[in-house]
């Protein structure tokens, strides 16, 4: 019996495009955001963003689970599932997600995830860290968004204040990375 791959519930994957310097476009139909803050500099520095990021670290550190669908390794890994769980209060909201693009480089790192049936929005998010030539390590956040079909739709607007919440704490979790 072959099992079925789900597939993303948007139309552009990709199109955070973490292994570019610089996004011009954003595909109509999406709200985007980028934000790239400072985390100081120096190799350690480097190598232990690069980790935290690639490892899920952001998502886990501002409250998420993480979890492999196909129960293996933890890494973000191009194609791979995995389930995102995320806690308000007594609830535990599901997001099952793909990764859709992965850089790896001396100076780049990171990966976009795109969303799959079952997320309470459509789109994609992506979380690169890279380094300038002077050693100052920076991460940078993207994110593609627009409602999911069925109910969750209808829950947009307060999803949209929720997603403000996490990126404060994602901008903040790079700091625990040692």
């Amino acid at each position: 019996m072959t099992q079925r791959t789900p597939r993303l519930n948007y139309d552009v994957a990709g199109a955070t495009r973490p292994a570019d310097d610089e996004w011009p476009s954003r595909p109509p139909g999406y709200r985007g955001f980028e934000r790239t803050i400072g985390l100081g500099g120096g190799a350690d520095r480097w190598h232990a963003v690069a980790e935290a990021v690639m490892t899920w670290q952001v998502k886990r550190r501002s409250g998420f689970t993480v979890t492999p669908a196909d129960g293996g390794d933890i890494r973000a890994r191009t194609g791979a599932g995995y389930e995102l769980v995320a806690r308000v209060g007594p609830l535990r909201v599901r997001e099952p997600v793909r990764v859709v693009a992965v850089v790896d480089s001396l100076d780049r790192c990171g990966f976009a995830y795109g969303t799959l049936r079952g997320h309470p929005v459509s789109g994609e998010e992506a979380f690169i860290v890279h380094r300038t030539p002077d050693g100052r390590v920076w991460l940078t956040l993207r994110s593609l968004t627009r409602p999911a079909d069925g109910w969750w739709g209808r829950a947009f607007p307060a999803l949209l204040l929720a997603q403000r919440v996490y990126r404060r704490r994602y901008l903040r979790a790079p700091a625990e990375a040692r």
